[in-house]
């Protein structure tokens, strides 16, 4: 019988029953909105946001920059309490990274998202494991329960490769770990690893919008991003001798 687990949380059967329950109910509130009304308003949100495109001043990148610079230190405070809180929930991250660059320039751009994404992901890490979310507790299966082992024997390789590539969403990967046996340790350092390539050539984009480009912090990314791959390759062909053995 399913009852309550370390930490708040329930078990798997009784956690999942609750999942298909709010889904059903959203998707059956969504049914029940009328289309038409939908459009209308959304064609009314559509026209506000151009006429205010039009209509208002709209500063330029080197404006935002300057009004940044004269506002004093709690503007990059308040840019990394924010940045970790909304990016917990499935938020794009390239948003506040490309704001990074734009507002900040490139070096305190680099430095504020990848410590407010890094921190974003261990938060959601350990909100997650809060919950009493776990994979063996959500899914019986064999083979995840191999996943999960790996996860947490070399989960930093895992999560390092998955950081290195753009296509898969930061939050997924951040629920994804937390419901794994991944240890925060590594699950931090390889965070921190894989980030850092991709946010800093975003930072450098934002940067870039003022005119402004530093080649300096371009080669540093492709030296980490080179070290990353490095590290992958290394340890795919050490898990590939085990295999052999």
């Amino acid at each position: 019988m399913a009852g309550p687990v370390r930490g708040g949380g329930y078990r798997g059967p009784v956690r999942t029953t609750q999942l298909r329950a709010l889904r059903s109910t959203l998707l059956a509130t969504v049914r029940a909105l009328p289309r038409g009304r939908v459009a209308v308003l959304l064609a009314g949100i559509a026209l506000l946001v151009a006429a205010a495109w039009w209509l208002l001043p709209v500063p330029t990148a080197v404006q935002l920059r300057d009004w940044v610079a004269a506002a004093g230190p709690w503007v990059p405070a308040v840019f990394l309490v924010t940045h970790t809180l909304v990016t917990v929930a499935p938020f794009p991250r390239t948003v506040f990274t490309l704001a990074a660059g734009l507002l900040f320039g490139a070096w305190l751009g680099v430095a504020l998202a990848v410590t407010a994404s890094t921190l974003s992901a261990l938060l959601t890490l350990l909100l997650v494991r809060a919950t009493g979310w776990r994979m063996d507790r959500l899914v019986s299966h064999p083979r995840l329960t191999a996943v999960d082992a790996r996860l947490r024997e070399r989960g930093w390789t895992a999560v390092l490769a998955l950081r290195l590539i753009p296509a898969v969403p930061f939050s997924v990967i951040n629920y994804a770990a937390g419901a794994s046996a991944i240890r925060v340790r590594p699950y931090t350092v390889a965070t921190v690893a894989g980030l850092a390539p991709g946010t800093a050539a975003l930072v450098l984009f934002g940067d870039a919008f003022t005119g402004r480009i530093n080649p300096a912090l371009a080669l540093t990314s492709a030296a980490i991003a080179a070290v990353g791959v490095g590290l992958l390759v290394v340890e795919a062909t050490r898990h590939r001798w085990e295999r052999v053995g």
